[in-house]
């Protein structure tokens, strides 16, 4: 829903203070500037820089306003007086705008002030609108503001953007095709940065093209330090295994669906390739993968945390069709329920859960674990996410693709031995191959400095198998995964599939 059209059910309704979250402070208020025009509203604006200002309709006799406090206390001269017939017939509406203002409410006089202006507002039609990227209302005001989403440009606004930057320059208008890649690299951006973005692609190629939209979102995300942006190589071909894994995500994220996806979780032992699938789906699907560290959105201040997640969610969603990857669920979640840092990590979670299980936008969730036991157990309920896999240790077949794999990609000769690698991880095998690579030595040497997890945490692996069994999906056979330790290393992974109902 647009900004102007919350505006006016909820002035309409006589809600006295609107809040308004925004990073474009700039085009928010020349939204409202355009809808008060047509509506014939007066609106007045104040900011410490450029003091009081009426772009739309200003009234006969403004007041001198010098400070935060002023301004409060002049609202009620700022609505025009209705005269002649007008005067049992007009309800005259006045907005004051006022950008930032969140900066001025540690002071308890403007507090008060700012709260008896809110109450006599719903009566005489005068409403304070406040424009802030951060929601910090004080709680002697957070009954009577109501705060409103000023959503990123969409598409539609994207793409006039791009024609306006292109008015110019008629030669450079891509494809249709091209076309759409270059509004879901724009996607997520501000309309400055959007515009900065098209601008700088022309002046370096004459042309709008994707991949500068990308370099300067992967800036903007860094200096947000909420998401990162992987733009790297690598795709399903430069992963050995997880057949079913990798089917299921191809389907799911065929373009055209009309139901979406909503993500899944990875459970296995560190070093078995979760990671590296995350993003190597982003290449295989054609979507941005998104990095989010939980650690990242822990705020040194009250209120930080919740801001930062809800941050990078909506820039997730502005950013769809994308995917979301979390990293080691486990460690970022791991204070939930816990009072060691007041609720932080319970809040953080419970607007985790609330977006996973109601979100519209197309954002496939990702996220993996190495220890279950630390994860809260409503993250794994139904609808929040599609499918639980647990990723095993490589079985010998998987382990020879991804020996090969590795080979080419450190130019290790063919025929050198492998040596015995009977629970290896791929990291564990990548880690051979670099070191052979790196000591100018074989294989069978290099592997006398790998010491692999299975052996080193070999209880934990046994535990987190145990607790897989039949409660996960495989990652590598359709079906749930059975562990069956008695079982040789090339068998020892089961699968029971679901019984066909014709048979029974």
């Amino acid at each position: 829903m647009s900004l102007v059209t919350q505006l006016n059910d909820y002035i309409n309704a006589a809600f006295s203070g609107l809040w308004v979250t925004t990073v474009e402070p700039d085009e928010a208020e020349r939204e409202l500037v355009e809808h008060a025009r047509r509506r014939q509203w007066t609106l007045a604006v104040w900011d410490l820089a450029r003091g009081l200002r009426f772009p739309a309709n200003a009234p006969a006799t403004v007041p001198q306003v010098d400070d935060p406090l002023a301004v409060l206390k002049a609202l009620p001269t700022l609505a025009p007086v209705p005269t002649g017939e007008d005067a049992t017939t007009s309800e005259p509406t006045t907005l004051l705008v006022l950008p930032n203002f969140h900066r001025f409410l540690n002071s308890p006089e403007i507090v008060q002030n700012l709260f008896e202006q809110l109450v006599a507002g719903k009566q005489s039609r005068t409403f304070i609108v406040v424009l802030s990227p951060v929601v910090a209302i004080p709680v002697e005001l957070d009954r009577v503001f109501v705060v409103i989403d000023h959503a990123l440009p969409t598409p539609d606004q994207l793409g006039q953007i791009a024609q306006d930057v292109l008015a110019d320059h008629p030669d450079g208008i891509p494809t249709n095709r091209a076309w759409q890649s270059l509004l879901e690299a724009a996607a997520g951006l501000t309309r400055a940065e959007a515009e900065g973005a098209f601008a700088l692609s022309l002046a370096r190629h004459d042309e709008l093209r994707p991949e500068v939209i990308w370099e300067l979102k992967a800036q903007t995300l860094r200096k947000q330090n909420l998401l990162t942006l992987h733009r790297g190589p690598g795709d399903f071909t430069s992963l050995g295994g997880l057949t079913a894994l990798k089917d299921f995500c191809r389907r799911a994220l065929q373009p055209g669906r009309s139901v979406k996806p909503r993500g899944a979780l990875l459970l296995s032992p560190p070093g078995c390739g979760k990671s590296a699938f995350c993003r190597a789906l982003g290449n295989e699907t054609g979507r941005p993968v998104l990095t989010l560290d939980i650690g990242n959105l822990m705020g040194g201040l009250v209120g930080d945390t919740e801001r930062n997640v809800r941050q990078a969610l909506k820039i997730a969603d502005a950013m769809s069709p994308c995917i979301l990857f979390a990293d080691e669920l486990e460690k970022g979640l791991s204070g939930v329920g816990g009072s060691g840092d007041s609720g932080v990590s319970t809040r953080l979670f419970g607007t985790l859960l609330s977006w996973l299980a109601d979100h519209e936008s197309d954002v496939f969730f990702i996220g993996t674990a190495n220890d279950i036991s630390r994860l809260p157990p409503e993250f794994t309920r139904a609808e929040r996410l599609d499918a639980v896999f647990f990723v095993d240790l490589p079985v010998a077949a998987e382990r020879q693709t991804i020996w090969q794999l590795y080979r080419r990609q450190y130019d290790i000769a063919a025929n050198q031995p492998i040596p015995t690698d009977t629970d290896w991880t791929g990291a564990e095998i990548k880690s051979c191959c670099r070191l052979s690579a790196l000591l100018d030595v074989s294989l069978t040497e290099a592997a006398k400095n790998v010491v692999p997890v299975a052996h080193t945490a070999a209880e934990a692996v046994a535990k987190l198998r145990q607790w897989a069994s039949g409660r996960c999906l495989s990652a590598d056979r359709p079906g749930l995964y059975v562990h069956s330790p008695e079982a040789g290393d090339t068998s020892r992974r089961k699968v029971r599939r679901p019984a066909d109902p014709q048979n029974n």
